[in-house]
């Protein structure tokens, strides 16, 4: 499933771009994250509770940033399984100047849901994953504005 949009952050693009790559501003702003602990430059273990219509459950994984062109760009791998299944993506953030200087965020990926969670997903996970993006960018954007 292709995933993409586009968030308009009141904040300068290397604010943002520090916050996005910064393993604490992560785990305090991705919805459902119980841990995420750096295990190599880049590289994330974590934990995270998601719950998709009726099926919920603990997902263990790891992500990896590459590709990073500060303050404009960097690729993200994700991996994860548990009881509800598992899931994989890989996807583009990118950061452009606004107008006002604010920053403009373009993200777009491809994510792969498979195990129980995989029938409803196939409904429901859209939505599911916007939401989750938009909560994680105004979580990040308060944290900027918060100092």
């Amino acid at each position: 499933m292709k995933i993409s949009g586009s968030y308009t952050m009141k904040a300068p693009r290397q604010a943002v771009w520090d916050r996005l790559i910064d393993p604490q501003a992560i785990a305090g702003c991705l919805p459902g994250v119980e841990k995420l602990n750096q295990v190599g430059e880049g590289e994330y273990e974590m934990s995270m509770t998601v719950g998709i219509g009726p099926v919920r459950g603990t997902y263990e994984g790891k992500v990896r940033l590459t590709n990073m062109s500060p303050p404009d760009e960097y690729q993200m791998q994700v991996e994860g399984s548990g009881r509800p299944g598992f899931v994989r993506g890989t996807g583009t953030v990118r950061l452009a100047d606004g107008p006002d200087g604010t920053t403009q965020i373009t993200y777009e990926g491809d994510v792969e849901v498979g195990g129980p969670v995989a029938g409803v997903a196939q409904r429901m996970l859209g939505g599911v994953a916007k939401r989750m993006v938009e909560q994680f960018f105004s979580c990040i954007e308060k944290q900027i504005a918060g100092g």
